[in-house]
């Protein structure tokens, strides 16, 4: 694939209208429909079916096969589905994630939680799986459609389409629950996802380099560890190393927090219809605002600038929320603290996944990107698990102070590599990825 620049106006203008920005628009609302679904919303329903609290803790666990999506990674780069293989590797495998999702939203429709919990966690767990395998599937799609320069425009689209599958998953189930009830609300989302299974259909296959069959120890070892050891041989030990740590600091502010934020809107005197209006929909908007402008930042500046700015925006919009333990149960302290945190987070986005995208080599994509995205939860996720203990001995204020300091290390990291970043890009010369897995065999 040919690279070519987006410069000025007519350039960025050139780039977000490509026809691979509007298919990232409907490949992110995809992307971004299960998430609530198998996680905060769901957890409603468990709530609402007076499920016991400890259970619905443990009913959490199904979001961590987003964390450990790079597992199954390899089969997505590799592994050739009968019957969807017609389609190609990528859309093969997203149209059969996209029926499998389908599939795990009915279940959970058929077979509610009151009825049977370890039936319904059962399908959850599908749905969860499916959920994560889109995601992989479709940072790949991307990566692979366009060149480098373009990347942030996909990022800034996509994040678009991620932010209204959030809204479909957040406020429209609650909205469907409100009304038609819990179980048809599902039902009604896994019919939305023909949208995204149509776009499957009409979009055209990306470049992807087509492997000869394999015995299954090469298979093992080019599938699985051969993402690994390229990443490391590429960048070399130390620098490899310093990027996963960058890329898992990176969200340690907003991860840490995350866990706690509902809890605090409660705390704070704002009933759950006001959370909803307010964090899924108006939040959620916001976000958007911010992703459309961190798409188009990643189009005119240097990444480096862009990714201080990002993580020093992410870390400090946290302090606003020291404006809502000042003023509780006020809602312009509420709106102005979700202004603030959504817009931050959402120009982050775009910044950091056209970051990761300069990292991976074409060959292996979807493994290793989706090492790095599930690295970019990971840690702030592991580490937010324990902020409840913070927040009980010492207080909000205590965690929004420490989440905003977290990033010091994070910037340190950036520090370091900062005279490395610019020669940093993706791999995307078959002649030379063949050059490289000959020197690694």
């Amino acid at each position: 694939m040919t690279s070519r620049g987006y410069k000025g106006l007519a350039g960025i203008r050139e780039a977000f209208a490509q026809p691979g920005a509007i298919t990232m628009l409907f490949f992110g609302f995809a992307s971004g429909i299960p998430f609530l679904l198998v996680g905060n919303s769901l957890s409603a329903w468990l709530k609402e079916s007076r499920i016991d609290y400890g259970a619905i803790g443990l009913a959490s666990f199904v979001t961590f096969t987003y964390n450990f999506k790079f597992l199954w990674a390899p089969l997505v780069d590799r592994l050739r589905l009968p019957l969807f293989c017609r389609l190609g590797q990528r859309r093969g495998w997203l149209l059969f994630a996209l029926v499998l999702l389908a599939g795990g939203f009915i279940g959970m429709a058929c077979m509610p939680p009151d009825m049977s919990l370890p039936r319904f966690m059962a399908v959850t767990l599908l749905a969860a799986f499916a959920g994560a395998t889109i995601d992989t599937v479709v940072d790949a799609y991307r990566v692979e459609i366009a060149p480098r320069e373009a990347q942030g425009a996909l990022a800034a689209t996509y994040t678009l389409g991620y932010r209204g599958g959030l809204i479909a998953g957040g406020a429209g189930i609650l909205l469907l629950a409100d009304n038609i009830g819990w179980q048809k609300g599902y039902a009604v989302i896994a019919l939305v996802l023909l949208v995204p299974l149509v776009t499957v259909l009409v979009v055209p296959e990306p470049e992807h380099r087509v492997r000869e069959r394999q015995d299954i120890v090469t298979a093992v070892r080019e599938g699985f560890i051969g993402p690994f050891r390229d990443f490391f041989r590429r960048y070399g030990l130390g620098l490899a190393f310093c990027l996963l740590v960058f890329v898992g600091l990176f969200r340690l502010p907003d991860q840490m927090l995350g866990v706690m934020a509902y809890p605090f809107y409660l705390d704070a005197g704002f009933t759950k219809t006001q959370i909803a209006e307010v964090s899924k929909v108006y939040g959620v908007i916001v976000g958007i605002v911010g992703a459309l402008l961190g798409g188009y930042a990643v189009t005119r500046m240097d990444i480096r600038k862009l990714l201080v700015i990002a993580a020093i925006g992410v870390s400090v919009s946290n302090l606003l929320y020291l404006l809502m333990a000042s003023y509780p149960g006020q809602t312009w302290s509420f709106v102005a603290t979700l202004s603030g945190d959504n817009f931050a987070q959402g120009f982050a986005g775009p910044v950091l996944v056209a970051f990761m995208s300069g990292l991976v080599n074409r060959s292996f994509t979807a493994t290793q990107y989706a090492l790095l995205s599930s690295l970019a939860n990971l840690p702030g996720k592991v580490i937010g698990g324990f902020s409840g203990f913070l927040v009980r001995d010492s207080g909000y204020p205590a965690l929004f102070v420490l989440s905003t300091v977290s990033i010091v290390p994070t910037l340190l990291v950036l520090a370091w590599l900062w005279k490395q970043l610019p020669g940093l890009a993706v791999v995307d010369d078959p002649a030379a990825d063949q050059g490289q897995a000959s020197s690694s065999s």
